[in-house]
Order: C-alpha cells, then structure tokens, then sequence
C-alpha cells in the first residue's frame, strides 16, 4: 500500500537535508538587507499554505520559509520553489512544483500560481496487464549552484493527471522525473531537462529499455522482510539524481523485473525487522545499462562470511577493526550485519590479548595488541550476529563466522597488511531459501581474496599456494574433507550434504611462506 507522502525539499542523497540557523546563515540573515514574501495559489485561485524553499544563486545559501511570511534577505538573485500540494477526500490529492528566479532588492513579492502548472504526461507502449496510470516522482533543482542538483531541490509524487508543473525556461532550473507503471514486470523511466517544459513528461518505447532482474532469497538475513528498490543515478548529477523506484517489498523468497531506461542505476535493498526497524540491506555496486542489455541482482545467497578487514601490523602492534564479519556478498562491506565477537592475539602458547567487542551501535570499535618482537603470531575472531531488540527467524543461516590467522611478523615497526586471506564461499544450485537437496552434492565456488586496508599501510600481493575445504552436517562437532579443484583464479569443492539440517563450511589457505587462514562459517547452507 502506498501512503501519502508530503514534498520533498532539499534533496540529497535520497534523504532529506535539516536546515539550520548556524553560521553562515546567522551571519547573512545579519546582514539582510532586503527581503522576500513567496505566494502560492493552489488550482481553483486560493492561497494555499506551503514550505518554500529559497537559494541564493551566488552562494548556495539556502533558506526555508512558509508562503505569504516575508523572509530577509541579503540584496542579490535567489531561486524560489515549492510543491504546492492539495490534498482530496477521494485520492491522493494534487500536487505542482513550481520555481521562480528573482532578483530581490528592497520588499520583494512573487506568487508561484497552480492554475499555470502544465500536467506532467508520460506515455508508454504498455503491455496488456498494466492498467493503471504510473506513479510520478518529479522535482525542480537548482542547477548551476552546486555539482549535485538534486541536494537544491523541491518536489513531491502522485499518479499521472494529478501531478504537474508550472512550466519556466530558466536555465537556472532542472526539472525531473522518474515515472513507474506497474504489473507483472515494472517499467521506470526518467528524464531530465534544462528549465521546466511547457510540456513536461515524455514518450517512451520497451524495446528501449534495459532490464534488472532481482533475485532475493531468504534464510540468511535477521529478518524477512525485504523492500527493494533502484535508484538513478546518472553520471553526471542532474535532478534526477536518487529518484527512486520502489521494485518490491515483501518477505523473502521472491523474484521482480524491471526494465529501466538505459543509464546509470542504484539497486539497494532494506530489511525490515518485525518491530519496524531497517536492521540491513545495502547499495550494492551501481550498473550502467544500455538498450537491451540485462543483469540479475541477487539478496541473500549464501554464504555470509567476513567481507573485507584484515589484520594491520606496524608501530609494534597488531590492529584489527572487526568490521563486515558476517555480510552479504552481493552487497559488499557496507551491507554487512552486527556483530560481536571475540579476538584473541597470541604468540606461541602466551595469549598477548583477548577482547570482547561489538560494532553494534559504534562503528569506532578496535583491537589493538601491542607486540615487542618478531616471530609467529596468531589472531582468531570468532563472531556471531548481533542485534538487541529483535527476534532472528528460525533457522537462520550463516550465523557465526571464525576466522584463524597464523602469520610471521618480520618487523614490528614496519607498517603492513599482514599476508592473509579471506575466503569467499558460493555453493550453487540451493533453492530460494538457500537450500540444498537431501543427500545431494553441492559444487561449492571458493575464492582466496585480499584487499587494501587504506592508502597508510603497505599491501603487497600475495599468492595462496593451497586451499582445502572441509565440511561438517553437525554444527563443527566433525568435519569431512571435500573434493576440491582449481579452476581458473578460484577454486571448487564438492560437498555431499545429510539428509536434513544445515551445512558448515570451512577453509585453509596457506602461502609459500606459511601463512595459514582458516575460515569457518557456521549453518552456511539448509538442507531440506
């Protein structure tokens, strides 16, 4: 169901920016010298009240305002703009976006009319099951104040006939939009142009359009319910920067197809946890698409394991930032889920330090041990999912994640990433809920990868020499050795799997010097 959503003022990054009284703007409200009274008529003639949004050409400066209030000024050329919304008793209402620029010296007066606002009309070969008009997400930007319009903007959504724009030429303004028919695919298209149109919106064909597949799977997330979206993103920022397409929101297992205009685009997913609160999800990588082309975007394989932080040595220390220690593949780092765990540094039979930390609410966590000299070393991390206030689905997979590291310090002093690994496990064929079939043998892909720690420490490349897999059908109490073979960078295990229950998954990968990663990953597929 889609609720009624007031206009969007001062667009940034999908959020909407506070605007505050604070420095520079304290001090050039000081200084006014002149001032500003926005009127705004709704349809049918009357003052209707609304939140204008004022920006100082020159400057970026920006303001906000309710219409018919005078608002001071410093002498100079602002733009001026606003939704003026309508609401309905039999709908969603109706809303026009509208813009002025003004030149303001002395007592200003300008009046932003709806009666001039021009019906934004989209149109679209559409296929047989789509029956409704699509839904319009439009604004009007600011477009030479900064590189990102669409952080200077006003605007608002609604079906198509009850949204417009009051048509102006400036090439001081942007206008966008983004527009979504829906039925058993969705079909989105946005545009952008210089001033507001006289006739805003446009004509598209779906022999033109790119298509993005999203296959979202359950078992692995803290929660089921899953709301997908894509979000354009155009090379160059313009004031369609961000606009967003809602693809599905629903429990996972499910699958959704759009098709897209060619360009740039944003997928991202947020979970929901039963009480309300988003408690996951992510950006993954952006796509740019042509006409024709098509990409699946995946939520939820499994296996979730540590995605990116490896050990740092230097300053007779080694530094870990338990970070990304149980997170989503096809996500990346900055998807990853709460942890807390336990790292423990040790040398030889001596334990050097042993913390307990959590990233759940902070993201300052760190271990730091302080090391006086050269040798072999150990840091293991053992981290389980943690989220206060929530109760995790049944069964939840990839739950817990160890990691093992036995590696050399040659030099305390000497500011490296240590020479170790984390692995990347990808079983195929599993079901939508991550499942593999009873007594079955699953191809598990097995990936050996390192990445910079940041542009401060050095990285060096480092090959694994070996990688063995193992796997265990009772919770890590017994493991069994798989087949593995090495296929191009990567390599592939064979698992047989029980008649029910879930899978760990384990890992080695050593190096010509030595250096030993074992990584485990518990419950990292079903059985069923």
């Amino acid at each position: 169901m889609m609720v009624r959503r007031r206009s969007l003022g001062f667009v940034g990054v999908a959020a909407l920016v506070p605007l505050v009284a604070s420095g520079a703007f304290a001090a050039s409200a000081q200084a006014a010298s002149a001032s500003l009274v926005v009127n705004t008529l709704g349809r049918h003639g009357a003052k209707v009240s609304t939140t204008v949004n004022v920006v100082a050409v020159a400057s970026g400066q920006r303001y906000s305002v309710t219409s018919g209030k005078r608002l001071s000024l410093p002498a100079g050329r602002y733009i001026a703009m606003t939704d003026i919304y309508e609401s309905a008793t039999d709908g969603l209402g109706t809303d026009t976006i509208g813009a002025q620029v003004v030149q303001v010296s002395g007592s200003k007066s300008v009046t932003l009319d709806a009666r001039k606002g021009k019906a934004v009309k989209v149109s679209l070969d559409t296929p047989a099951d789509v029956t409704g008009p699509p839904k319009i997400s439009a604004q009007v930007c600011a477009a030479t104040v900064s590189n990102m319009p669409s952080a200077f903007s006003t605007g608002g959504w609604n079906d198509e006939g009850a949204l417009y724009a009051i048509p102006n030429s400036s090439g001081l303004l942007q206008f966008g939009y983004l527009a979504q028919w829906s039925g058993n695919d969705s079909y989105v298209a946005v545009k952008n142009t210089t001033g507001i149109p006289a006739a805003p919106g446009g004509s598209f064909k779906r022999s033109n359009l790119a298509t993005v597949r999203f296959s979202v799977r359950s078992g692995t997330e803290m929660a089921r319910q899953h709301d997908t979206a894509l979000q354009a993103q155009p090379k160059t920022d313009d004031c369609t920067t961000d606009l967003m397409a809602t693809v599905r929101d629903d429990d996972a297992p499910y699958s959704a197809t759009v098709h897209v205009t060619p360009g740039t685009w944003q997928p991202r997913d947020d979970i929901m946890a039963s009480n309300g609160d988003d408690v996951g999800g992510g950006f993954p990588k952006l796509r740019t698409l042509k006409a024709g082309q098509s990409f699946t975007q995946s939520f939820g394989r499994a296996v979730w394991s540590p995605m990116h932080y490896l050990p740092l040595l230097g300053r007779k220390a080694v530094v870990f930032i338990p970070e990304a220690l149980i997170g989503d593949p096809d996500v990346g780092a900055d998807g990853s889920d709460p942890t807390k765990e336990t790292v423990v540094l040790s040398k030889g039979s001596t334990t050097v330090k042993k913390q307990t930390l959590t990233n759940w609410g902070s993201s300052d966590a760190e271990f730091s041990a302080g090391i006086r000299s050269a040798g072999w070393y150990r840091l293991t991390v053992d981290a389980q999912r943690y989220r206060p206030g929530i109760t995790f689905p049944a069964g939840m997979l990839s739950s817990r994640a160890t990691l093992d590291w036995h590696f050399k310090v040659a030099d305390p002093n000497k500011a490296i990433v240590a020479p170790v690994f984390l692995t990347r496990f990808l079983p195929t064929g599993l079901n939508s809920s991550n499942q593999a079939a009873a007594n079955s043998t699953t191809t598990v892909d097995v990936s050996a990868g390192r990445g910079s720690q940041g542009p401060d420490v050095k990285f060096t490349e480092v090959t694994a020499k070996s990688v063995r897999v193992w796997s265990s059908a009772d919770g890590g109490r017994t493991w069994q050795a798989a087949a593995v073979k090495h296929v191009g960078s990567a390599w592939q295990a064979s698992v047989h799997n029980p008649a029910s229950g879930a899978v760990a998954l384990r890992s080695e990968v050593t190096d010509s010097a030595g250096d030993r990663s074992v990584e485990t990953v518990y419950r990292a597929y079903a059985v069923s």
